[in-house]
């Protein structure tokens, strides 16, 4: 054939091609071309935006396209798509501090994970995103403190276990209206699994769903990516990712209840189990703004990690789901013999991690931030003992190895930061709560719920006699909120930030309790 019919005919095919499919769809287009100006059916940043993971020089962004979030295909189509981006020193960005382009992959349900590096320390910046002629909502994010460095004050936000049925987000709201926070550290529960009927039993009675999830119980990748986008949808979690970088770890809703290794609840297969966790820990990575290094491979991605503020604070992130032995007791409240024998919860290669972590801080303070209670409480108020055996009450052995070790290598300004109960607790650790010793080896502050378990309540009866039985618990509150955490050389003081509903919109938000631990103290007393 002629060259110049081919050529013309190649030219028509380009136009019929652009013109009935639009520019993302244009196969005979180079790439780039075809990708420089994408047009969308509705606004492509609906989830937001996040920042994640700082560090002195930067921290991660984050943002994931999807004009249609809960629809298969999520209004993308099935090829890569550039976004750009720009981090500025004014909110304005009249000074671009960094800038470029990044590539939202279908591979990864087209999010987006910059790590943005070169950035000054200790210093607040503002970012967003751009895809064609869009334009996301813009974040805040500020950078950790040169290593070493003398830090007069850390402030911080604690949350997690968010059920979206049981409440609205009023939570995120009230942190995001917070004085400017250094970060926020999410302990897990960001999502739930499940699929809950209309109506569910809350500690109060019958109650009522605000809201339902789309689908039912999540086991596949694209059951996952509509469950994160449900949730990340919520305009006021939106605000509070937009506020501050978050670390980010998870605990066991984000792929199923109770889950041990390899272990379901419900004694799947493990090789089965397996592939539900490979879908969970992909979807995980794609909504999160997590670095490279906790990239998924298959059923597994490292989420133990650590960072320092100065010689202020050291924050030691664990994963506490990921490496444990299967649950003692069949997961059932309670005693049995299998407490003492539960080999492992972190695992051999994250418990050296955390050894030597501690071992070696020049902080001042030292904070293990992780899912499930350490405190060793009884939750029995009679005669009788019972413990949570999801906790690390029911992994006895590698609790007091961890214990010992921070004991006797005299680790500075030991502080546990947990979430999973669904209430607010301040306490002391000891080797044996049932016998404590004349002195605490660690000191522990338990954040509730943004929204699990429904309104709640200030203290219910049974937990007064629990709190009753356990010396080493000095308090217990069982409504909604987050922690707001303030750490300065002299002290590290907790403000349990509690919400009168979470039932109902404009729900207010008050300073329940205000505790504080001293410089070189192990108790928890009043501020």
């Amino acid at each position: 054939m002629d060259d110049h019919i081919t050529r013309a005919l190649s030219l028509s095919r380009r136009r019929m091609l652009v013109a009935g499919l639009g520019a993302f769809l244009a196969p005979a287009l180079d790439p780039r071309q075809a990708l420089a100006q994408p047009v969308f059916a509705d606004y492509p940043f609906q989830l937001g935006v996040a920042a994640g993971d700082p560090a002195p020089d930067g921290f991660v962004i984050w943002t994931r396209l999807a004009p249609d979030p809960l629809a298969p295909g999520y209004g993308m189509p099935a090829r890569p798509v550039p976004v750009s981006w720009e981090v500025a020193e004014d909110e304005a960005f009249a000074r671009i501090a960094a800038k470029g382009e990044a590539v939202a992959r279908p591979e990864l349900a087209h999010a987006v994970h910059v790590e943005v590096a070169g950035l000054s320390s200790a210093r607040t910046y503002h970012y967003r995103f751009m895809a064609g002629s869009e334009r996301s909502l813009t974040g805040r994010a500020r950078t950790t403190p040169a290593v070493g460095a003398s830090l007069a004050r850390a402030r911080f936000g604690v949350v997690g276990c968010q059920h979206y049925e049981q409440g609205l987000y009023t939570a995120h709201r009230r942190l995001a209206q917070e004085d400017e926070l250094d970060f926020v550290f999410c302990y897990g529960d960001y999502i739930y699994e499940g699929r809950s009927a209309r109506v569910w039993n809350s500690s109060a009675g019958p109650q009522a769903n605000q809201r339902q999830h789309v689908g039912q119980e999540t086991y596949s990748l694209d059951d996952y990516r509509r469950r994160y986008a449900q949730y990340k949808m919520d305009a006021d979690l939106q605000a509070s990712h937009a506020a501050a970088a978050w670390f980010v770890t998870w605990d066991d809703h984000e792929i199923d209840n109770n889950w041990a290794a390899d272990l379901d609840q419900d004694g799947t297969d493990p090789a089965i189990f397996r592939l539900r966790q490979q879908s969970a820990m992909q979807a995980y990575y794609e909504h999160m703004p997590l670095r490279r290094s906790a990239f998924p491979a298959g059923p597994a991605m490292r989420l133990y990690r650590r960072a320092d503020y100065g010689s202020l604070l050291r924050l030691n992130l664990l994963d506490t789901r990921q490496y444990r032995t299967g649950q003692p007791c069949g997961g059932r409240w309670g005693a049995c013999d299998e407490l003492e024998r539960a080999s492992e919860m972190l695992g051999a290669a994250q418990e050296r991690f955390v050894f030597d972590s501690l071992s070696s801080s020049p902080a001042r303070w030292n904070v293990l931030a992780q899912q499930v209670m350490m405190m060793d409480l009884d939750r029995d108020p009679g005669p009788g003992y019972m413990a949570n055996p999801d906790s690390w009450g029911g992994y006895r052995a590698p609790r007091a190895r961890l214990l010992r070790h921070i004991r006797d290598r005299q680790v500075s300004n030991p502080v546990v930061l947990t979430g999973d109960e669904h209430q607010n607790y301040a306490g002391e650790l000891h080797l044996n709560g049932r016998e404590p010793g004349p002195r605490a080896i660690a000191t522990e502050f338990v954040a509730t719920s943004i929204t699990s378990g429904g309104d709640g309540t200030d203290q219910s009866p049974r937990m007064a006699q629990i709190q009753a039985a356990n010396p080493q618990l000095n308090f217990n509150n069982s409504q909604r909120g987050y922690l707001l955490c303030e750490v300065t050389p002299e002290r590290f003081e907790t403000a349990f930030r509690v919400l009168d509903k979470v039932s109902a919109p404009g729900g207010a938000v008050s300073t329940r309790a205000r505790l504080v631990v001293p410089n070189g103290e192990t108790v928890v007393v009043p501020a």
